[in-house]
């Protein structure tokens, strides 16, 4: 074990090489030994991605030979790709090493002659992605950019799923001796390490915006989802048990964003924080064990506010506190109750039952649950009217 955990060390070193100038020296066989290693060390990640302990050993290898650990575990899963890409964007590849390198990523070592150019295809978009998320940090406002982040994640996701059930069809004579329930834990435990560790490599302010953004697309519908990948590929079905299946995978990825999100508390806290409120109120009327979350969220939070009877207002009973002011809370609140008919009642029944656990008054200034169902009711009467 000891003389692979050497081998995943060079692997910094060698995407070093491929990005500098040394490749012009290179010919076709340092070429195909460069790719042997690369391939190598995808079948690494093949083999010890189910392992959680030699997975571990693995990542802290290889973190421990960067002076900044930007590679991971994950990273051995795509390094064909990072050494095809480093290579292909690399001006001092000899012409003979690049043809060689094209063919190679064309027709992959074992493929048959009417094997799909998928390496490529893959290269080719991701490639394409990174230049449009480029122009879009040029144009006003981050939209453009962030959707695509959330539809790249999602598209690795699907694509995670996919493997796992390449996987699932190979191990199905074990389900049959009694194997399945571990089987399928141990499956999501690993996309969900995946996504973890992806998500790790973002700011969080970003990795919040994009997991958003992603949840909301799932609900908006696949199609919808699907208008900028432009695959081509027939990979979808019209069929009602394709359909079926479509949703199921949807479902599965929104359980995988769901998991990271709310599996801690502080992180969605400060989720909380971050995303506005109609975009949370989107959520929580489409997902209900966020909207559950978010309001036990709120609810903490106006547990904290205070009356300050000389200026008649609401205040933060500590002020460096990651918080909501009162009138931050107030519009959170006011965003639920403008969604859809369910999750205004459910927001409006925690209301209630907080008002009567806090004594039931109905004057302001008593109780701030009180006085957010008074806003609440207020705003809702004035946006009745303006409709009318």
């Amino acid at each position: 074990m000891e003389a692979v955990l050497g081998q995943v060390e060079q692997l910094p070193a060698l995407l070093a090489v491929s990005r500098s100038a040394l490749v012009r020296d290179w010919d076709s066989l340092t070429l195909d030994r460069a790719l042997e290693w690369a391939r190598y060390f995808q079948q690494l990640y093949d083999r010890f991605r189910a392992r959680p302990q030699l997975r571990e050993a693995l990542g802290r290898r290889l973190r421990r030979s960067q002076p900044c650990p930007l590679l991971g575990f994950p990273a051995l899963g795509r390094c064909p790709q990072l050494l095809g890409l480093a290579l292909l964007e690399n001006r001092a590849l000899p012409p003979a090493a690049c043809r060689r390198l094209l063919r190679s990523l064309l027709q992959p070592p074992g493929a048959g002659p009417g094997s799909d150019p998928r390496g490529l295809e893959l290269l080719a978009r991701r490639k394409a992605a990174a230049r449009l998320l480029a122009l879009s940090r040029r144009a006003p406002g981050p939209e453009p950019q962030l959707q695509a982040e959330a539809r790249l994640l999602l598209s690795r996701l699907r694509q995670e799923g996919q493997e796992q059930e390449a996987r699932e069809a190979t191990g199905q004579l074990r389900w049959l001796c009694g194997a399945q329930e571990g089987q399928e834990a141990g499956e999501a435990a690993g996309q969900l390490r995946w996504l973890c560790g992806a998500l790790e490599l973002l700011p969080q302010p970003r990795a919040f915006e994009v997991v958003a953004g992603a949840l909301a697309l799932l609900r908006q519908g696949r199609g919808a989802e699907q208008a900028g990948d432009g695959d081509g590929d027939g990979g979808g079905s019209s069929s009602p048990g394709g359909y079926q299946e479509s949703a199921e995978g949807e479902e599965c990825i929104a359980g995988l964003l769901l998991s990271w999100l709310l599996g801690n508390q502080e992180r969605f806290s400060a989720f909380c924080l971050c995303i506005p409120g109609s975009h949370l109120a989107f959520l929580a009327g489409h997902y209900s064990q966020l909207c559950r979350f978010y309001l036990d969220i709120l609810t903490g939070w106006g547990r904290h506010l205070h009356y300050d009877p000389l200026h008649g207002l609401w205040v933060k009973s500590c002020l460096d506190k990651a918080e909501l002011s009162w009138e931050e809370l107030r519009e959170r609140f006011i965003c639920l109750c403008q969604g859809s008919t369910p999750l205004k009642e459910q927001t409006q029944a925690a209301l209630e039952l907080l008002r009567t656990q806090d004594g039931d008054f109905r004057v302001r200034g008593l109780s701030v649950w009180t006085d957010l169902l008074m806003e609440v009711g207020s705003s809702c009467m004035d946006t009745k009217a303006t409709r009318t």
